[in-house]
């Protein structure tokens, strides 16, 4: 027999109004600030049509009562457990009318939270800890999903009730401890719960590359447009920024008078490239653009001259000049758009674009404002692992800057976040890689460290960012051959990463243990032709000039490292810096020293 939950008789904390049982729904209309924004007197028809159905139909159906209605939400009351899930149901249902006819990106889609528990409720409103845990777990919800408490849990009858999905431990902003949390649907003879409702697209751009047209429509030369786009989108998929759409779905629109809002709007792509080239015997002349889908603006233009045959025979450096140009515009767009909107405006993908580009800068404001932009990605997607494992990172690089007194708190906060992020995905392998990033960088546990860059290669044994810390970490322990390998390894299989001053950085460190001073150099030049604020490749460039003879750049090379940072000892770098520990420390420090950072 189903469970019904009676009217508490503890005695009541205010005058008046009980101590009852009650079961609360929330309703949160999802990016509620964009949708205003883009056709406002619409959706707000269509929110009002919404509440007077559920007024007039739901509520009396299922017992409930309406205890707030905002512009973007609602808060629900219910007696017992099961009319109000059924009701959620109908809240679904009812939110499917309203939107048909309507384009997908202007849907109104909800995320419901329900927590049942002891409330004081009176005409008006309701009151307790548990209006504040029904609230939260919307944020466990994606589009369209209700996300319950084991309280609301333990009353439904799985198949029967409802089909339900255990999250496991949550953890919930303001809420001290994992919550055990549920997803539920609707019951029916199958699952009707799709797991990871919010996937990883999400948290990337998507870019459509149209075959490119030759002007002049020369048949012997009619197959480069071609050849170039399947190179550019072959180049583009390995970037781990990006979605790529397939060949197949873009070779539709060659040729055609179509505006980038319709691919875009036919492709569900944020960025399209497109263009057109003439020959002139074996020369080709290829003028390019990359524009966004929405309002339509050109952020990268150029023209690129090359030779038509070396192009097909695929001899010609043309690909790879136009895949980095279309990466780096894409990433200066979204950080400019990051630093310039407000966050609840932004798409998740340039949240954490932006983010990660910004903690890699030396500006405490930018610094902060990662953290910022982090933060609302692990609220807006709490189920997603990679926003946690950045937070991990964001930590450990707060240390390293210096602007942290006490770093063992840094390093139970970034552990904190990783465990976030392997309980939402165990096989994150980003997640598993800042562990070990956390282990080597600020607690200096290399071996442990070691054991978790292993496993996520094992997962992923093509990932770049694990190869180059685990050789960054054989070079701390002077293990430079090995070092160098892990290294050279990761800039292969990130030839075009938006973020390939790192890669460069970390590499020249490799080399730097290896004793190639001259290959160091060259690789810490590159990455600070791309990110002169990056402090850790100064460092390994001024250690390479020292050790090659160099004197007087080294000096030069400190001079400005001071200036980006002007607390770095050689006492301070022995003590915080991995090296610290092992013989290569000593080195490193005794050229630091020689080149002029105070003692």
């Amino acid at each position: 027999m189903m469970r019904q939950m009676v009217q508490d008789d503890r005695p009541s904390a205010l005058d008046g109004p009980e101590w009852v049982t009650r079961t609360l729904l929330f309703a949160d209309v999802v990016e509620s600030v964009r949708l205003m924004e883009e056709n406002e007197t619409g959706v707000v028809q269509r929110w009002r049509k919404f509440i007077g159905v559920v007024e007039k139909e739901v509520l009396p159906s299922h017992r409930g009562r309406l205890v707030k209605s905002l512009g973007d939400g609602l808060l629900l009351e219910f007696p017992v457990v099961p009319p109000a899930v059924k009701a959620a149901f109908a809240l679904q249902r009812v939110g499917q009318t309203i939107n048909d006819g309507v384009m997908p990106s202007q849907h109104i889609m909800l995320r419901m939270g329900m927590h049942s528990g002891h409330l004081i409720v009176d005409e008006h409103d309701v009151y307790g800890s548990g209006v504040n845990l029904a609230a939260r777990l919307t944020g466990l919800a994606g589009p369209g999903e209700i996300v319950v408490s084991a309280d609301v849990r333990d009353q439904l009858t799985p198949v029967l009730d409802a089909d339900i999905e255990d999250l496991g431990g949550c953890y919930l902003k303001h809420v001290q401890g994992p919550v055990r949390a549920y997803r539920v649907g609707p019951p029916g003879p199958r699952p009707v719960i799709e797991p990871g409702t919010m996937a990883m697209p999400q948290l990337r751009p998507t870019i459509a590359v149209i075959p490119f047209v030759e002007r002049a429509e020369r048949p012997d030369h009619h197959v480069v447009g071609e050849v170039l786009a399947d190179e550019v989108i072959a180049a583009l998929s390995r970037s781990s920024e990006l979605n790529v759409i397939s060949r197949l779905s873009t070779t539709v629109f060659r040729g055609r008078e179509v505006s980038v809002a319709e691919v875009s709007r036919y492709l569900t792509a944020n960025y399209v490239l497109s263009g057109a080239y003439r020959t002139v015997g074996s020369k080709l002349r290829l003028n390019v653009e990359l524009a966004t889908a929405e309002p339509g603006t050109v952020v990268w233009s150029d023209t690129i001259e090359g030779n038509a045959e070396a192009i097909v025979s695929g001899t010609d450096g043309i690909v790879d000049d136009i895949v980095t140009a279309v990466s780096m515009a894409i990433m200066s767009r979204e950080l400019q758009r990051a630093q310039t909107h407000p966050l609840p405006t932004l798409e998740s993908y340039t949240l954490l674009m932006g983010a990660i580009a910004l903690m890699h800068r030396l500006s405490r404001k930018d610094f902060d404002r990662s953290r910022e932009m982090l933060i609302a990605l692990t609220e807006r997607l709490p189920r997603q692992a990679v926003p946690w494992a950045w937070l991990a990172k964001w930590h450990v690089l707060r240390v390293q800057q210096g602007w942290m007194n006490d770093p063992l708190v840094d390093a139970q906060f970034a552990l904190d976040f990783c465990r976030r992020a392997l309980s939402a995905d165990p096989q994150c392998a980003l997640a598993l890689v800042m562990s070990g990033f956390v282990h080597t960088n600020l607690l200096k546990q290399l071996d442990t460290a070691e054991e978790q860059y292993d496993l996520a290669l094992r997962i992923n044994p093509n990932d770049g960012l694990a190869w180059l810390l685990k050789g960054t970490l054989h070079a701390f322990k002077g293990e430079g051959a090995i070092a160098v390998a892990h290294t050279e390894r990761s800039l292969k299989l990130s030839p075009l990463d938006p973020h390939r001053y790192f890669y460069d950085s970390l590499a020249a460190t490799a080399a730097l243990s290896a004793g190639q001073y001259q290959r160091a150099i060259d690789l810490a030049t590159a990455s600070l032709r791309a990110n002169r604020t990056h402090t850790s490749t100064f460092r390994a460039l001024a250690i390479s000039q020292w050790q090659l003879g160099l004197h007087d750049d080294a000096r030069r090379t400190v001079s400005e490292l001071l200036r980006l940072e002007p607390s770095l000892t050689v006492t301070r770098y022995r003590k915080h810096h991995p090296s610290g520990g092992y013989e290569t420390g000593k080195i490193w420090s005794s050229a630091l020293e020689g080149a002029g950072v105070p003692l």
